[in-house]
């Protein structure tokens, strides 16, 4: 998943995944949606990521564990 905003500052993507944690804290939210998305892929087996969004914006890599045939 990609968009073209702001993107992610390096500095700060261990941490947007920590439950209540937001990149702008006068934005509008509660900081939980990654949060989120991280434990139910872990529930699935499966992990996501951030990427570097060149040359700009955020991307986030979701993972999926492979099923038996």
């Amino acid at each position: 998943v990609r968009d073209e905003g702001d993107g992610v500052p390096p500095g700060e993507r261990e941490r947007i995944f920590e439950p209540f944690y937001r990149l702008r804290p006068q934005d509008h939210g509660a900081g939980l949606g990654l949060n989120l998305v991280q434990e139910i892929m872990h529930l699935h087996g499966g992990r996501i990521e951030i990427l570097d969004g060149k040359p700009s914006g955020a991307c986030f890599r979701m993972s999926f564990r492979a099923l038996p045939a």
